[in-house]
């Protein structure tokens, strides 16, 4: 009695500790936890902050603007702003000196201001 019950124990052991063939294959490495956060981490800061710190920047100059700026907008109107109309979201812009035609444009048309250092590296070129 001994004997088989020892025996039946052993190979139930082995049997347990033998991998099986039919055992589910394991995941691939990459939906580990940790390759998930890295791979995340890496598109947070190549592709999201850019955006942010650039949409930061954009609403810092829409803020900054004020009459006699020289700006371009989005259509590639040039023009210099002669009012800016924070509540309303509009900005009057002179876009021909010699008849003083104005236009009126919205604050989210204007896609930069022109600034002396803009002008400078135009007439290097």
């Amino acid at each position: 009695m001994y004997t088989t019950f020892g025996l039946s124990w052993l190979l139930l052991a082995a049997d347990a500790a033998a991998p099986a063939g039919d055992a589910p294959p394991e995941a691939p490495a990459l939906f580990n936890p940790l390759v998930l956060g890295v791979i995340f981490a890496l598109f947070y800061f190549i592709m999201l902050r850019p955006k942010q710190r650039e949409e930061q920047n954009r609403q810092q100059m829409l803020a900054n603007l004020k009459e006699n700026d020289r700006i371009v907008t989005a259509g590639g109107i040039h023009g210099v702003v002669t009012n800016v109309q924070r509540d309303a979201e509009q900005v009057t812009v002179r876009v021909d000196e010699s008849t003083g035609a104005k236009l009126k444009i919205g604050l989210s048309a204007i896609a930069r201001v022109v600034t002396d250092e803009d002008k400078l590296k135009k007439d290097i070129k």
